[in-house]
């Protein structure tokens, strides 16, 4: 029997794959999952017995929640990434890290296979097999669901007839909670005019009396919560539970898919929001005009890239270069007051801030240079302006 190893979820398309591949196929499979946050003890306990029980040899579960910070979330923090001027790419970001994880194992098993559950309409297909071609060319990938175009229907019949007789009835939502927000799908995204309904987003408003925080960044990074300092995760984790309460961070993104095709997703990521909104506020007092141009240009991109498969291309380690470097003076105490639905920056605190009242005040005064200095400047700085309309006019 030959190895293979199937990135398997518990849901309807890996269990079909779990049982077609083992029964009908005669492979030894290896179901892995890998947890990216969102998971607890109990739920990958669940999905353990469910892989055992169709005909896996083994089931692994890879926690991963570290090194999807490392790689990507914090990345994704320092450019301030939100898919266009939306989504901070919850499920796209997590993708990326199962892949090489999934992979990694694969390899440290000696498997020739590896096999998703993707279907042929969307975008982790992408990302799954591009990451699986680069770093194993020498792994065939199999994909059922694909590949024989099945449907919802095709599967359950399968499983059932094959006294698997878990209860497949559809999900009215389809939730995938990670660490960096939880996207919300259902049948109001599958059209352009309708929202989702309140009661399809996990967490619920439950508090109603607004609370001040303090977010404490050193070099971009989280570092602790009104004063507590703890690791970056355990504080997204942290203010993704108070923040949730209000019910922050609910929208609905827009975005074309790999493919091609438009697509629509509902998500809830009040931490994610949070964070980039509280760190790019941070950046705009303590980093030059042109650190926060370029970077929101090369920011744009590298979430761009990541979302479509392509983190494996070496110009996304050029672009992290410059993220870290961006951050070093990016320190300092940002003040957010929490309302339901919503939330507010009051402002920061920054031994880095260049607000300083050393050398003007904006509006008010200045110490730095005189009238004369400033005139010369704006007759200088109109120079290319008179001189165009100048010649322009003439002619």
């Amino acid at each position: 029997m030959e190895k293979l190893v199937l990135a398997y979820s518990g849901g309807l398309d890996t269990s079909y794959c779990a049982k077609y591949l083992s029964k009908d196929q005669g492979y030894e499979v290896h179901a892995v999952s890998v947890n990216t946050g969102g998971f607890s003890k109990e739920e990958i306990k669940d999905i353990e017995e469910k892989a055992l029980q169709l005909g896996a040899t083994t089931y692994t579960s890879i926690n991963a929640i570290e090194p999807f910070y490392e790689k990507v979330v914090k990345f994704l923090i320092f450019g301030n990434v939100l898919k266009n001027n939306t989504y901070p790419l919850s499920v796209s970001a997590e993708r990326i890290v199962q892949a090489i994880e999934i992979v990694n194992y694969a390899k440290k098993i000696g498997a020739k296979y590896i096999a998703h559950g993707s279907t042929g309409a969307g975008n982790d297909q992408v990302r799954f097999d591009m990451i699986f071609q680069i770093m194993a060319p020498e792994i065939e990938i199999i994909s059922p669901t694909r590949d024989m175009q099945l449907t919802r229907q095709v599967e359950i019949d399968y499983l059932q007839a094959n006294g698997i007789e878990y209860s497949w009835e559809k999900a009215k939502y389809s939730i995938n909670k990670g660490l960096w927000g939880t996207s919300v799908g259902g049948q109001e995204t599958l059209s352009s005019d309708k929202s989702l309904p309140d009661d399809a987003y996990p967490s619920q408003q439950v508090e109603e009396k607004p609370q001040d925080l303090k977010l404490t960044f050193k070099k971009g990074e989280l570092i602790a919560i009104n004063g507590e300092e703890d690791s970056p995760v355990n504080n997204i984790e942290k203010l993704d539970h108070i923040a949730s309460k209000y019910a922050i961070g609910r929208d609905i993104h827009v975005g074309d898919t790999i493919i091609g095709i438009k697509g629509r997703v509902g998500f809830e990521a009040s931490a994610p929001l949070i964070i980039i909104k509280a760190h790019h506020l941070l950046e705009k007092h303590t980093l030059t005009k042109w650190q926060l141009m370029h970077k929101d240009q090369l920011a744009n991109w590298y979430g761009m890239m990541l979302h479509e498969g392509q983190y494996l291309d070496e110009v996304m380690r050029n672009f992290e270069a410059f993220l870290q470097d961006s951050q070093k003076n990016v320190n300092g105490d940002v003040f957010v007051t929490l309302h339901p639905y919503r939330f507010f920056l009051n402002g920061i605190e920054s031994k880095n801030d260049l607000m300083s009242n050393s050398f003007a005040q904006y509006g008010e005064t200045n110490k730095g240079w005189t009238a004369d200095d400033v005139k010369g400047f704006i007759k200088i700085t109109a120079n290319q302006g008179k001189i165009y309309h100048h010649v322009n006019l003439k002619k």
